[in-house]
């Protein structure tokens, strides 16, 4: 039977509320500094949100950015960065064999709201005013469209619609079609643009799920008995994989390795999780990896602030690790909120340089631990290095209509 290629990363580009690059992103998660703040929300006033700020004419003209999205933007940001990170040539390279696979939860509210409010507004629902450029804008490919446009790039590309699972999703189909020979380098991970869009956040305040909370750096506080609900935040991650004969050949950085993942479903609710089923799939993810829990040095966690949602995801984990405080458990939400189809990605690129200090962020807000949380090696307050280093990452991100996704990656060893 031939062995499956080794798929590595070897390039990193993000944007989200803490920063524009990996090392000011990951000094800010070691000094326990909160990126969400207040932002004006159509209808509803001013909500904790987490907000990039990144240079959206670094890449782009001012006319691509009118005519594209918000999402396309941050995907493009973050395309560029990730190959200007990973070293490529794009002159030498041929374009036809980079592919493009990038997680969304939703795409197209955005768009669709501003130029239904608008005509309201100010056309007298006249729809000789809508956009042309609404079509384009609006199909689920957009995002990852944009880059190719951006870059001239000729290979396959689409987006993967997987709800908050979607950023591991799209790490995953990387992977995917590395192994299958469809590609040479896969720009994989996942974008959202979910702060521009009210029916989020509406659609969250009606299901008693939107946090709230005096001052907005503490509203996303997972495993904390006050917790209310989930702070909506944009952003982006994006990597650079491929596979590891290639990288070597090109003399490449090696961040990481794949060890290995799973994608499964509830099929129970559209809404309430269920911790079985995550169990299951991180199980699944850690045979595919050929590991045993006691191999997972750090369990990054998908937990969003709910009050449902983080206990049935540390009931899974609880169930898998049992009472060992050997393997550590974190959780970056706290920090940035829930950046919906980009969190997996992002939340992955946080944890990462523990490969090269052992060092776990800590989980910030939580002030006062549920006991249905108090999972024994959960990191809070303040970071931690644990002794033998960080070698093994499991990341968890979970979504809408009970999809699940599990990542493991592992220090690199030639």
């Amino acid at each position: 039977m031939n062995q499956l290629p080794r798929i590595v990363l070897t390039g990193i580009g993000l944007t989200c509320p803490l920063g524009n690059d990996l090392p000011t992103y990951r000094a800010a998660l070691l000094e326990g500094k909160s990126g969400v703040s207040l932002f004006p929300v159509r209808n509803m006033g001013e909500q904790p949100a987490g907000v990039c700020d990144f240079e959206q004419t670094k890449y782009q003209k001012r006319k691509e950015i009118r005519v594209g999205t918000r999402a396309g933007s941050i995907a493009i940001y973050c395309a560029n960065e990730a190959i200007n990170n990973a070293g490529l040539d794009l002159e030498n390279i041929d374009s036809s064999r980079i592919g493009i696979y990038l997680g969304i939860t939703e795409h197209g509210n955005v768009e669709t709201e501003t130029e239904v409010c608008s005509l309201f507004d100010h056309y007298d629902e006249d729809v000789k005013y809508w956009t042309h450029h609404h079509n384009p804008r609006t199909v689920a490919n957009n995002p990852a469209g944009e880059i190719t446009v951006n870059l001239g790039l000729t290979g396959p590309h689409y987006t993967i619609g997987a709800a908050c699972a979607a950023g591991n999703a799209g790490i995953i189909q990387g992977v995917q079609q590395l192994r299958l020979g469809e590609c040479d380098f896969a720009l994989a991970g996942g974008v959202s643009e979910s702060i521009r869009a009210y029916g989020i956040f509406a659609g969250f305040k009606s299901q008693g799920a939107l946090a709230s909370h005096s001052d907005p750096t503490r509203a996303s506080r997972p495993f904390d008995q006050d917790r209310n609900g989930i702070v909506v935040s944009e952003g982006g991650c994006i990597y650079v994989l491929e596979r590891l004969e290639d990288a070597q050949k090109r003399g490449a950085h090696i961040i990481a390795e794949i060890a290995g993942y799973r994608i499964n479903s509830d099929g129970t609710d559209y809404v309430l999780p269920n911790p079985e089923r995550q169990e299951e799939c991180m199980r699944q993810a850690l045979a595919n990896a050929n590991m045993q829990p006691e191999d997972i040095d750090l369990v990054s966690t998908h937990a969003t602030s709910t009050p449902q949602g983080d206990e049935q995801e540390c009931k899974a984990i609880r169930n898998l690790f049992g009472e060992s405080t050997s393997t550590l458990v974190n959780n970056t939400k706290s920090f940035i909120g829930h950046s919906m189809g980009a969190a997996g990605a992002i939340e992955l690129a946080g944890n990462l340089p523990s490969f090269e200090d052992g060092i776990a962020h800590a989980t910030i807000n939580v002030d006062n631990l549920d006991p249905s949380c108090a999972l024994p090696g959960l990191v809070k307050d303040k970071p931690v290095e644990k002794p033998g280093g960080i070698n093994v990452i499991l990341n968890n991100s979970f979504g809408m209509l009970g999809i699940n996704s599990v990542l493991i990656l592992k220090k690199f060893e030639a």
